[in-house]
């Protein structure tokens, strides 16, 4: 059931920082096969690609999120439509940039100096639907003053602890852009870009909506920039106001609690 909180609370300074369990990402549900695959042909596919993977890339790391990783072939499968050779690439790429970027180094430690800036975070509560929220404070990124690879390296670690606080049966999280003072020095189209790299390559269908809220007319033009790299996923994002955030994405305790409109 999701934590009552409104956006006031969603669009704060990041909570204290905490222990993450190192327990890695839930790569599936315990959900059965969709469609006309079933579970025997499905767990068929993933010893194939399982064996592919194997034989044709025999120097990728094993274990949780490795090439044997039985839950992350499921995952990819799915989202490939149980295509072999589709799976077989896109989780190739998904693996060797875990293992480039070093993913599961990351810590709380190493994105300190970031995060303690409040520019993003995980939300301590659900959104209505039981998904965890990420939350992104445009107006606290300065591309011109922050080194990217820090940035990346933030998005990863924050993308993990999202998809490690997952209830059973949830598969994808809810992302916020708060876009309430945000400027033109505030836009990036680079880090953009990775960002669609994240969920379309090594998260998939792992983002369930996108939130861009109180977008102000100055953002249009880097909106109009990345519409078209997000083709069909451009359905995922929705623009909004602090009040529909409030009424559809999250319950309140009381009137109280209602935010007041950016001055």
């Amino acid at each position: 059931m999701a934590a009552a909180c409104s956006f006031r609370s969603v669009a704060r300074a990041p909570p204290p920082l905490r222990g993450l369990a190192r327990r890695g990402v839930r790569c599936c549900s315990a959900a059965p096969p969709s469609g006309n695959t079933s579970a025997a042909a499905s767990s068929k596919l993933v010893l194939e690609v399982k064996e592919r993977l194997e034989r044709e890339h025999p120097g990728l790391p094993t274990g949780r999120n490795g090439r044997d990783d039985e839950e992350m072939i499921l995952w990819f499968l799915k989202d490939r439509k149980f295509s072999v050779d589709e799976t077989v690439s896109k989780l190739t790429k998904a693996i060797k940039w875990r293992q480039d970027f070093q993913v599961s180094e990351l810590s709380e430690e190493s994105v300190k100096g970031l995060y303690q800036t409040g520019k993003a975070y995980v939300h301590d509560s659900f959104d209505i639907y039981g998904r965890p929220v990420l939350v992104v404070v445009a107006s606290k990124h300065f591309p011109s003053k922050q080194d990217p690879v820090e940035n990346e390296k933030l998005c990863a670690f924050l993308v993990e602890k999202a998809l490690s606080r997952l209830p059973l049966g949830t598969e994808n999280i809810l992302g916020i852009f708060d876009l309430r003072g945000f400027q033109v020095e505030n836009g990036d189209l680079q880090f953009l870009k990775f960002l669609i790299d994240v969920f379309y390559y090594y998260y998939p269908k792992r983002l369930g909506q996108v939130l861009f809220v109180d977008a102000p007319f100055v953002f249009q033009p880097m909106w109009q920039l990345v519409k078209p790299l997000l083709k069909q996923y451009a359905s995922l994002v929705r623009f909004c106001d602090v009040e529909t955030v409030n009424k559809e994405y999250f319950t309140e305790e009381t009137e109280s609690t209602k935010p007041s409109r950016l001055s």
